[in-house]
């Protein structure tokens, strides 16, 4: 998580600040994290997935290619998540994400 806060501080332009919004995980929370300057991060509330766009692809690709399956190893786990992700449709990442509460107005 360092080498990637690192990197994305590396991209923040000269006079500017990243503010990240993460979820609670405890390597985004963790005392060792080391976050740049140029960066805050903002926590999501416990057990908001509905903050959390992302969760709701995860569910779907669960819910609907992940599920149900006995892995055989650990890159058995990997093919199957990277098959699921390319199966995804840019429209359909959209729509998974978008919430009645913030697009009603």
């Amino acid at each position: 998580m360092n080498l990637h806060l690192a990197e994305i501080s590396a991209h923040v332009a000269p006079g500017r600040h990243a503010a990240l919004l993460m979820d609670q995980a405890g390597w985004h929370m963790s005392a060792k994290l080391v976050v740049p300057s140029n960066i805050t991060i903002v926590p999501l509330p416990p057990k908001c997935p509905e903050l959390n766009a992302a969760e709701n692809v995860w569910q779907f690709m669960r819910d609907n290619w992940l599920s149900n399956r006995v892995f055989t190893c650990y890159d058995n786990i990997v093919d199957h998540c990277c098959a699921a992700w390319n199966k995804l449709e840019p429209w359909h990442i959209m729509t998974l994400g978008l919430r009645d509460w913030a697009h009603r107005f």
